[in-house]
């Protein structure tokens, strides 16, 4: 349980779905052994989870957004980040996948804005930055939460 928690976290890092495979590894202890955690840690861990997927999808749109970027371009850098993180692992696997995501959610947002909306380089930068600050947000966030959840698990399993 121990090293899959903590296996879980470098998991998130490189933008796989380490707290849930956190999760399933520990909802397969308290199968397995059903006094190892109790049904409020799992619970907990769940509700982390969630809030990690939801900080994480929707943070390049927000950052976008508060930089004047359109609906379009907020979902393009959703979309970007998605393609980018899949794009930069092969060349670096976790920081590759944490930059391609940064890299692809601004770079969507930018080419949205100048392309669809035609705005001046200079705000489609601005929203591009703003997409990409956010992705970056994301990925701090996500991570401490998993840094989170495998301490919850580690404590429960050891205690």
């Amino acid at each position: 349980m121990v090293l899959a928690s903590w296996l879980g976290v470098v998991l998130t890092l490189a933008s796989l779905p380490g707290i849930w495979f956190m999760l399933l590894v520990a909802a397969l202890c308290k199968w397995w052994q059903p006094d190892l955690l109790s049904w409020e840690t799992l619970g907990a861990v769940a509700l982390l989870a969630v809030v990690a997927e939801i900080a994480e999808f929707f943070s390049s749109a927000v950052g976008a957004a508060k930089t004047g970027g359109s609906r379009s371009a907020a979902w393009a850098a959703v979309v970007g980040a998605i393609i980018g993180a899949i794009a930069g692992t092969p060349f670096m696997p976790v920081v590759g996948t944490i930059a391609g995501a940064v890299i692809g959610a601004g770079l969507a947002a930018t080419i949205v804005e100048l392309g669809i909306h035609k705005k001046p380089w200079r705000e489609s930068l601005k929203v591009g930055g703003g997409a990409a600050a956010g992705r970056l947000v994301a990925v701090v966030i996500k991570g401490v939460l998993a840094l989170a959840c495998a301490t919850i698990l580690t404590i429960a399993a050891l205690a």
